[in-house]
């Protein structure tokens, strides 16, 4: 059989990817680069950062990054990540009408405001995920695909085993505090590499800034998106346990890049973080961020 053009390249850009996940799973060595002292003025206790080369898996910088952290909304990733498979597998169209039950419509925000009985499309609901960050949509996919939100939770947890998230676990669709939910920024970083290898046709929902529910203009929180060119996903989180926390992909001039950010004190200061982090990591000589925690 012989492949078109952009078939071909399709399949080398996933393999590409596929060695790229490979190697952060099994730990590669940290990039040598000058060292320069950053004063972060987030709580150390908290905080965890790496930057991660997703074309080869090179881990560019790191701090606490294998440290348990709670995930906060970043757990919707992997949410997203079964909501995806189900749709490959033809357990889920976009079309599908998912019923919204009074657990889940008692979710706290953020939320979409559901009332018991009623249903979202598939689409709507990924948008509603990947944007929004709704809590009640969460809980609502979560009793769909996997009979109750307990169940599901653990097939979110053997699926982050499955992909090489080794310290995660999930009890929890929507990232809600509980205390035995945890994971590091290592695994985060190993999450957001794996959604764009096994589903690049999903990806764009992760870009997407804004989204239209019931003639209304829902407005979602990663500012990163429209403010740094390139940045292309992927998913913001909070709760007051976790501190500000943030997974951004880039991919722009020939560089693909994941950077996370966890336990920041405010979303000015996670943006920031980030943003530096994503700079440093593009310069032709990138800097070693050795972090000095301020008051």
């Amino acid at each position: 059989m012989v492949l078109s053009s952009a078939r071909l390249l399709s399949l080398l850009q996933k393999i590409v990817v596929f060695f790229a996940l490979t190697a952060l799973i099994s730990g590669c060595t940290t990039a040598s680069t000058p060292e320069q002292v950053l004063t972060v003025p987030a709580a150390p206790q908290k905080y965890a950062a790496i930057v991660v080369d997703a074309r080869t898996g090179k881990q560019l910088f790191e701090m606490n990054s294998t440290a348990p952290r709670y995930p906060a909304s970043l757990t919707k990733m992997m949410t997203l990540y079964l909501v995806f498979e189900a749709l490959e597998a033809g357990r889920l169209s976009k079309e599908t009408q998912i019923p919204v039950s009074a657990h889940a419509a008692s979710q706290p925000p953020t939320k979409l405001r559901f009332r018991p009985g009623e249903t979202i499309d598939v689409d709507t609901a990924i948008k509603a995920l990947a944007v929004k960050s709704a809590n009640d949509v969460a809980v609502a996919v979560a009793e769909y695909l996997g009979g109750s939100e307990d169940a599901f939770a653990a097939a979110m947890t053997n699926k982050a085993r499955q992909i090489g998230m080794r310290s995660t676990v999930f009890r929890n669709a929507s990232g809600l505090p509980d205390d035995g939910q945890h994971t590091t920024a290592r695994d985060m970083a190993v999450l957001g590499l794996a959604l764009r290898a096994r589903f690049p046709q999903f990806y764009y929902y992760f870009s997407a800034t804004d989204f239209m529910f019931r003639g209304q203009l829902v407005r979602g929180h990663n500012e990163l998106l429209s403010r740094v060119p390139g940045v292309d996903g992927i998913k913001t989180g909070y709760i007051r346990a976790s501190g500000f926390n943030i997974v951004t992909s880039y991919d722009a001039g020939g560089k693909r890049l994941v950077v996370v950010v966890m336990g920041a004190d405010s979303a000015r200061e996670r943006n920031a973080h980030a943003e530096m982090l994503l700079q440093r990591a593009l310069s032709p000589s990138p800097a070693k961020a050795q972090f000095v925690f301020g008051n």
